[in-house]
């Protein structure tokens, strides 16, 4: 009997929205050569990772393992999928596969880093397979809401593996492949172990709707709209931007795309052959000579990001640009959980222009690029998997789809990031955990989760911060009294005297109390000093700061 395995582990996107990274290995225990499904990010927020510019998943087991990478393979051109394929391949080496679409928006992100574009290699669709090590893997079309995505087919001597990535069951998607069930059938029809399948919806119990049903509701209100229109989307959802342009242009508007990715993805798009007819746009410069109700803005920031388009909009203007009484702002997208205070914000601003918001809350204007429950039902029997494994979703997602799973007469099981199931046998069993977590992306450097750095900004921000400076002489007396600075401190405590002043007294004081042996030991000094500016703040404001003492000795 083969000693050798078939392994799943998940890195990231098990547990949660974003930064996906899935491994598979194929071997024996611990010897297996591993490939890796999808390499993304996650977005920070300035509750628990303020400064922060990207996240993604800590892939310190497979860095450490490098040597046993054969590849990576990428499902589709979201962040969420893509994002941190170029942060992370000077660590991992391996090549990269993926869709000529994909490959496109990944090659500008190798080279924005100063890796070699060839790395990244174009993949065909399905039949087409790749080897790689003991995998042979095929690329199979799917519908998304961003072109050319794709579900992975991954032959291993253990057996067939389908990878689903992110999809749904779309027969006119506008723009990208339709769902093809005939072909999915084609693909199950000599078995498949195990059906490693998106879960983001499983608690949408109506059938998806397809890209193409919102196209006439969208056209209509551009149509009855008096002002300037400005509609704000996914900028990968190339199918919706070309919906939002095209009603624009049916009602006599003048196209502007605003927002650096908004342009980057239709670029990709018309470069790769995948978007045609693209309705003729303008520039911002051009548009500020166009009556304003002859003008529709195709702009960022849907999700309420700071520095988007629709942010500026709403706070000013945006290169020339203003939004005013009377226009019109259409929210054609979903706000992802986590987002509604950014987005929320935004639609106040624009209201106080007067501005007419309309969002998403009638299902009108936008639909959902990833399948509900029924269409998972469908997949599921189609493709009727030995196995079923949820992944893409939080937890209460994974474990609903593997209940749905078990609802049908399959084997479902609940495999969190850091869970390595053997999928050898009849069915999935779990053989270790890998300890996992996130890794930030802090300006030009990458820290881990546990390294503090967060934390303590985080610790900064609710407690604000004082900064104590003592000096003392050759004799290790103190020279003159300590002086204090504070950030994000009032100035002026319960005592009605100024905060920095009471703070002084009292650390002076404590140095004059202090003995030889604590005066001569920094450690002790800073401990002391330290103590005596949080218990005075604690009396004065109420809060103990984070504090910062710097002894200086004239030796």
């Amino acid at each position: 009997m083969s000693s050798e395995r078939l392994i799943y582990l998940p890195l990231g996107g098990a547990g949660e929205i974003g930064m996906n990274a899935y491994v598979y290995g194929y071997g024996e225990p611990g010897r297996e050569r591993l490939i890796l499904v999808d390499l993304g990010v996650a977005f920070p927020d300035m509750d628990t990772s303020p400064g922060v510019d990207l996240i993604f998943a800590d892939i310190t087991w497979l860095k450490e393992r490098a040597d046993r990478l054969e590849a990576v393979f990428v499902t589709h051109a979201h962040e969420d999928h893509v994002g941190a394929v170029a942060h992370c391949y000077e660590a991992l080496g391996a090549p990269v596969y993926a869709r000529a679409f994909t490959a496109n928006i990944a090659r500008r992100k190798m080279e924005e880093h100063g890796h070699p574009t060839e790395a990244v290699r174009t993949a065909s669709p399905w039949p087409e397979q790749i080897k790689a090590g003991p995998f042979t893997i095929g690329f199979l079309p799917v519908s998304h809401s961003i072109p050319e995505s794709a579900g992975l087919v991954i032959d291993s001597p253990a057996g067939r593996v389908v990878h689903t990535g992110d999809f749904k069951l779309d027969a006119n998607p506008v723009v990208g492949e339709p769902f093809d069930p005939d072909l999915w059938a084609e693909v199950a029809k000599q078995g498949v172990k195990a059906l490693v399948c998106d879960s983001t919806n499983v608690f949408s119990t109506h059938p998806g709707r397809s890209e193409s049903e919102v196209g006439p509701e969208i056209t209509r209100l551009v149509q009855d709209a008096s002002g300037m229109v400005i509609a704000t989307t996914f900028a990968s959802n190339v199918a919706r931007v070309k919906t939002l342009a095209e009603a624009g242009q049916r009602a006599g508007r003048s196209i502007v795309l605003l927002g650096r990715a908004m342009r980057r993805m239709i670029e990709a798009a018309t470069e790769t052959g995948i978007l045609r007819d693209f309705p003729k746009v303008i520039s911002a410069e051009e548009a500020l000579d166009v009556p304003r109700q002859n003008l529709m803005l195709i702009v960022t920031g849907s999700q309420g990001e700071r520095r988007a388009a629709s942010a500026q909009l709403a706070r000013g203007k945006y290169r020339g640009l203003e939004a005013k009484e009377g226009d019109l702002f259409l929210f054609s997208s979903k706000t992802i959980p986590g987002n509604e205070r950014g987005v929320i914000r935004i639609m106040n601003q624009l209201s106080e222009k007067g501005v007419d918001v309309v969002d998403d809350s009638s299902g009108l204007y936008h639909v959902s690029g990833h399948a509900n429950r029924p269409d998972l039902e469908k997949v599921h029997a189609l493709v009727d998997p030995q196995m079923i494994i949820p992944m893409h979703g939080e937890h209460r997602h994974l474990r609903e789809h593997a209940k749905l799973a078990e609802a049908g007469g399959r084997t479902g099981i609940l495999a969190v990031n850091g869970t390595m199931l053997d999928l050898t046998g009849n069915a999935p069993k779990v053989v270790d955990y890998v300890e996992t977590g996130r890794t930030y992306l802090d300006g030009t450097v990458k820290i881990g989760a546990l390294d503090g750095v967060v934390r303590d900004r985080i610790r900064m921000a609710l407690n604000g911060h004082v900064t104590v400076t003592v000096i003392l002489d050759e004799e290790d007396e103190p020279l003159g009294e300590p002086w204090c600075d504070t950030m994000g401190l009032p100035e002026v405590g319960s005592s009605r005297a100024a905060l920095i002043e009471v703070l002084e007294e009292d650390l002076n004081q404590f140095l004059m109390r202090a003995g030889a042996k604590t005066l001569r030991d920094d450690g002790k000094l800073e401990e002391g000093l330290r103590r005596i500016a949080r218990q005075t703040a604690q009396a004065e404001i109420g809060k103990k700061p984070e504090v910062t003492v710097v002894v200086s000795r004239m030796r």
